[in-house]
C-alpha cells in the first residue's frame, strides 16, 4: 500500500485557500482530480491517498478542509472510512465523488457523515465549484441525486412515540431548534438562517451544535435525515435543485 501523496501547497494572497484530501484507488483518475486542484486558484491538494486504509493512518495529522472520497475502494469502502475519518475529523466535510447513483449508496454516505454526493461525471468546473460550495457551508450534490433525497422527504414518517407523534429525540427540540432544522433541511446556508430568523450567525452555530446533540448526530444530513422520518405530513420543500445549504459538522 503507497502512503498518502502530501499535495503542494498554493499561495494564496487576500483569500482562503481551501485545503483537499483525496481517497481515490484509480492513480490516473487521483492524479487527475489533483492537477485539477493544484492548477485552480484558492484550492491546495493537500493528500492523495489509494486506499481507506492509508487515509486512516495519515489523514488525521493533515486535517483537510474538503475531502474527496470514492465508495469504491479495495478492502475498507469509502462509506465506513468517512464514518470513521468523520470522528477523527469533525471539522472536515466529505464529499463523495462515485459511479453510484442508488439510493441505499446515497443515504448510507449520508448518514455516515458526508455532506455532498457526486457523480464522476462531474465535471472539472462543477467539481470546483461544489468544493467551494461545501466550504462555504454547501451540500453539493449531482441533480438526480438531489432529487433521491428530496423523494425520501415525501415518504410518510418513521417510528414516533405513542404520545407526541415524534421520536424521543426529535422531541427534546426547542420550538426554535425546530425552525432552525427545518431550515437546514430546505437547503438554507446558516447565514441565510440567520437572516430568515433575525439572529446572529454565532447564535446559529450555537443552535445547531445543539440539534447534533440532541439528535446524536454530526452532519446536516444525518440530522435531516432524521427530521424527515418525523415531520408532518410530506417532507420539506426544498429551495432548489441541488439542496444548497449545509454545515461545518
Amino acid at each position: 500500500m503507497t502512503p498518502g501523496k502530501p499535495g503542494r501547497r498554493l499561495r494564496s494572497v487576500g483569500r482562503v485557500s481551501i485545503a483537499v484530501a483525496i481517497i481515490e484507488d484509480d492513480a490516473p483518475a487521483r492524479e487527475i482530480l489533483a492537477q485539477w486542484l493544484r492548477r485552480a486558484d484558492g484550492f491546495r491538494c493537500v493528500g492523495e491517498y489509494e486506499s481507506a486504509e492509508s487515509a486512516l493512518r495519515e489523514m488525521p495529522g493533515v486535517k483537510p478542509d474538503v475531502v474527496l472520497v470514492d465508495i469504491n475502494l479495495p478492502g475498507l469502502n469509502g462509506i465506513e472510512c468517512v464514518r470513521r475519518l468523520k470522528a477523527q475529523l469533525p471539522e472536515a466535510q466529505f464529499v463523495m465523488l462515485t459511479v453510484y447513483e442508488d439510493a441505499d449508496h446515497i443515504f448510507d454516505a449520508l448518514k455516515a457523515g458526508a455532506t455532498g454526493y457526486l457523480l464522476k461525471q462531474t465535471t472539472r468546473q462543477e467539481l470546483l465549484a461544489a468544493v467551494r460550495q461545501v466550504h462555504a457551508g454547501g451540500s453539493p450534490m449531482t441533480s438526480n441525486i438531489a432529487r433521491k433525497v428530496v423523494q425520501s422527504f415525501q415518504q410518510k414518517p418513521g417510528g414516533t412515540t405513542a404520545a407526541s407523534g415524534e421520536s424521543p429525540e426529535t422531541a427534546e427540540l426547542s420550538p426554535r431548534e425546530r425552525e432552525v432544522l427545518d431550515l437546514l433541511a430546505r437547503g438554507y446556508l446558516y447565514k441565510e438562517i440567520a437572516d430568515t430568523l433575525n439572529i446572529s450567525l454565532p447564535t446559529v452555530n450555537t443552535y445547531i451544535r445543539r440539534i447534533y446533540e440532541k439528535l446524536h448526530v454530526r452532519s446536516r444530513w444525518q440530522a435531516v435525515a432524521r427530521y424527515a422520518h418525523w415531520v408532518p405530513g410530506p417532507g420539506p420543500g426544498p429551495r432548489g435543485p441541488a439542496g444548497g445549504g449545509g454545515s461545518k459538522s
